[in-house]
């Protein structure tokens, strides 16, 4: 087998892309977007017949408020592109609330129930979507509620491990711990070029993170994300669930060298622990953490910028076809 089916044998492989042919070709059980993934998918020739249906649809549901109208449709199409998805993948697919909302519970509630409720028009039951939410406190009391009402939640944007207990506690369903971030961020801190997969620090901090899930038997699924590097994919090979780009299942695909499995919940490292008592408690253990708070809130701004790129895509194309209309 090559690594990609090794892998397969031991972690279940997620697709990190909008990209349906690339899905389709590497057969992934699930598929996660963000904002930047859905403005690549939007610029896609194949995609455009779902633009101009989420194009009509906002017409037909015109709101006077011009953010929330722009808010309505990038929902729309998002939920679009992953019914697409989901047609092609037998699990389930990650579709991510406005990082805009990161800061607010309520809203960020409010939110995830409309995106489930346009799956749910489109014909996709809740048990086929996880809603993604940025790993900040707010964020994670909103997983929370949700979880309670049987939507189940993918926290984003994770760095740390007081993020990660606190996304645990809150009974999240899954993480998505960055590997790749943490090692730009250990890069430039340490002004070298590259770590070896073993002293990578994005791959040692998913490696503390899993050993602790399992030695206090949280049932959240820890999903390593935002690769650089195979090296760091091999690195985790028998984590719960890894979510990898099309260029790296391809390099995976075309290797036919042996995959040895790094983690498993019986033979799994020693870890650093890490309690989260209160609210003021996992924010002061999150500004130690110099690189964690600065990947937080670095990842926040730029699913923000590429969030506003969509919106001003779609108001161009709204726009034009309210043009030709007239």
């Amino acid at each position: 087998m090559n690594k990609l089916d090794q892998l397969k044998a031991v972690t279940d492989v997620v697709a990190d892309t909008g990209d349906i042919d690339a899905i389709a070709d590497f057969k992934p059980i699930d598929a996660t977007t963000n904002p930047s993934l859905l403005l690549k998918a939007a610029q896609l020739p194949r995609y455009d017949s779902l633009i101009s249906d989420a194009i009509k649809w906002a017409q037909q549901n015109e709101v006077a408020d011009r953010q929330k109208q722009l808010a309505l449709l990038t929902d729309k199409l998002a939920v679009s592109i992953g019914c697409e998805i989901l047609k092609i993948i037998p699990g389930r697919i990650s579709t991510e609330v406005d990082a805009r909302l990161s800061f607010d519970t309520a809203a960020s509630v409010d939110r995830a129930h409309r995106l489930i409720q346009f799956y749910e028009e489109a014909g996709v039951g809740r048990e086929r979507v996880l809603i993604k939410l940025a790993s900040t406190w707010e964020g994670i009391r909103a997983a929370e509620i949700l979880e309670k009402q049987n939507i189940n939640c993918n926290l984003t944007l994770l760095f740390c491990s007081a993020q990660a207990v606190a996304a645990a506690q809150a009974g999240a369903f899954l993480i998505s711990p960055f590997v790749g971030r943490i090692l730009d961020w250990y890069k430039k801190d340490q002004g070298v070029d590259s770590f070896p997969a073993e002293e990578d620090p994005g791959v040692i901090s998913v490696r503390n993170i899993y050993a602790l899930y399992k030695d206090r038997g949280y049932q959240t699924v820890v999903m390593g994300a935002s690769f650089r590097n195979v090296g760091e994919i091999e690195a985790l090979a028998g984590c719960d669930r890894l979510t990898i780009g099309p260029q790296f299942l391809e390099e995976l695909s075309n290797d036919e060298g042996e995959l040895t499995r790094a983690l498993s919940p019986e033979a799994r490292p020693d870890y650093e622990d890490c309690v989260i008592s209160s609210e003021s408690d996992f924010r002061l253990q999150l500004n130690a953490d110099a690189m964690a708070t600065e990947k937080l809130a670095q990842g926040i701004r730029s699913f923000i910028g590429d969030q506003i790129k969509l919106e001003v895509l779609l108001q161009k194309r709204l726009e034009s076809t309210k043009a030709i209309s007239n």
